[in-house]
């Protein structure tokens, strides 16, 4: 039987969990996606996001298989829009790391997102998507404007690059495993 850990991608409305996943996940992904009706536009903040036509209701899943079949790693997504966050504590649960996905365009989304991790004592990295017609920041700057610890990790990335993606993911895993020989916990 291999064995297998959960590693949960967060982040805000629109700044590419979904995306991340499915450039990941060797299996076809589960989707939650639903079209963003009229109703959402007093609700959501679309501020940046013109051409974003759809959002995750519930979550996203996907799987990674390491060491030949050995090693699953289970790929969960969260909801970015503040009115579904109720569902993180059961997407979350149980999970070895934290992968919170920024959009520089929209920093500010991120504050309650690190601090939820934080709270829950989740091993997590930053990653930054680096949209087309974004700024491009350096990882210290994004660190220093996010007031991130210096043991948390900053990497920029592109969700739909899989090598760009990977990295990420290897990333966490051995920032979540550092922390586990740190502190004798996985939590």
């Amino acid at each position: 039987m291999p064995k297998s850990a959960k590693i949960v991608f967060g982040g805000g409305f629109g700044v590419g969990k979904t995306t991340a996943i499915g450039t990941l996940s060797e299996i076809p992904p589960m989707q939650t996606e639903e079209v963003l009706t009229e109703a959402s536009v007093d609700v959501d903040d679309l501020a940046g996001l013109d051409g974003k036509k759809t959002t995750t209701v519930a979550l996203d899943f996907g799987r990674v298989s390491l060491n030949s079949g050995a090693m699953r790693l289970y790929l969960f997504g969260t909801p970015g829009q503040e009115r579904f966050w109720f569902m993180w504590d059961s997407v979350c649960d149980g999970a070895l790391g934290a992968v919170v996905i920024v959009d520089t365009r929209r920093l500010d989304h991120s504050f309650a997102i690190l601090d939820y991790f934080e709270d829950r004592q989740i091993p997590f990295i930053v990653a930054v998507n680096e949209f087309e017609g974004a700024r491009r920041h350096t990882a210290e700057k994004v660190a220093a404007a996010l007031d991130l610890d210096d043991h948390i990790p900053v990497l920029l990335f592109d969700a739909r690059d899989r090598e760009s993606s990977k990295a990420v993911l290897i990333n966490i895993l051995e920032h979540a495993i550092d922390h586990v020989r740190r502190t004798g916990t996985p939590d």
